[in-house]
C-alpha cells in the first residue's frame, strides 16, 4: 500500500468547505420534503379518494425509483421540459425534496393513525373544526411518536446528498474529487470525505436524541 496522508493536509480546508453546500441543499431539501409530506399525508388520509389515489401515486413513484435517476431527470431533463437548464443546487434541493416527501408522508401517515382515536373523538364532541383539531391537538402527539424516524429520514438524505457530485455540485464529495486529481490519488481525500460524512452523522444522531428526551420530559 502507498497511501499518504500527508499530501492532502492542504486540501482539507477546501474540502470543508463543502460542508456548508451539503447542509444547505439537506436542510432546504429537509423542510420543503417535511412540508410536502403534510399535504401528501393528509392526503393519504383523506376520505377524498382522488387525493389519496394521487398521493399513493406520488409515493410509489418516488420511492419505486432511484433518486439518483430523479436527479438526473430533473437536472438534465429540464431544458427539454422547461426549455432552460435548471442550476444544479436547484436540481439538487427540488430532488432531495420530492423523494424525501414520498418516504415522510408515510411516517407521518403511520404517526397520525396511532394516536388514540378517542383524542379525534373527543374533539369533534366539542365542536373543534378539523382542520384546527389536526393541527393543534392531532399533529403534536404525531410527531412525538414519529420524531427518531423523521431524524433518521434527515440522516439518510445527509448520506444521500453526495450523489450531487454527478452534476457537478461542489459539495464534500466533489471536493474530496477535485482533491484527489489534482494529486492524482483518490484514496485518502474519499476517506477523508468519509470521516466528514461520519462526524455530520453522528453530530446529528446526537441532537436528534436530545431533541427526544427533551419532547418526553415535556410530556
Amino acid at each position: 500500500m502507498n497511501l499518504d496522508f500527508g499530501q492532502f493536509i492542504p486540501s482539507i480546508p477546501y474540502i470543508l468547505k463543502g460542508i456548508k453546500v451539503t447542509l444547505q441543499i439537506v436542510i432546504l431539501a429537509g423542510i420543503l420534503g417535511f412540508a410536502l409530506g403534510i399535504i401528501l399525508s393528509f392526503f393519504k388520509i383523506s376520505t377524498v379518494k382522488v387525493l389519496g389515489w394521487l398521493a399513493d401515486a406520488y409515493t410509489s413513484v418516488f420511492r419505486g425509483t432511484p433518486l439518483v435517476l430523479q436527479l438526473m431527470l430533473i437536472y438534465y431533463g429540464s431544458p427539454q421540459i422547461f426549455g432552460y437548464q435548471i442550476e444544479p443546487y436547484t436540481a439538487a434541493i427540488l430532488s432531495f425534496a420530492m423523494n424525501s416527501a414520498a418516504y415522510i408522508s408515510e411516517i407521518i401517515r403511520a404517526g397520525i393513525l396511532a394516536v388514540d382515536k378517542g383524542q379525534k373523538e373527543a374533539a369533534m364532541a366539542l365542536g373543534v373544526p378539523y382542520g384546527k383539531m389536526m393541527w393543534d391537538i392531532i399533529m403534536p402527539q404525531a410527531l412525538k411518536n414519529i420524531l427518531p424516524a423523521l431524524m433518521n429520514e434527515f440522516i439518510t438524505l445527509t448520506k444521500e446528498s453526495a450523489i450531487v457530485t454527478t452534476i457537478g455540485v461542489t459539495d464534500v464529495m466533489r471536493r474530496s474529487y477535485q482533491a484527489g486529481a489534482d494529486n492524482f490519488s483518490f484514496f485518502e481525500p474519499l476517506i477523508i470525505a468519509g470521516l466528514i460524512y461520519y462526524i455530520m452523522v453522528m453530530v446529528l444522531t446526537i441532537l436528534g436524541k436530545a431533541l427526544e428526551r427533551r419532547m418526553r420530559r415535556s410530556d
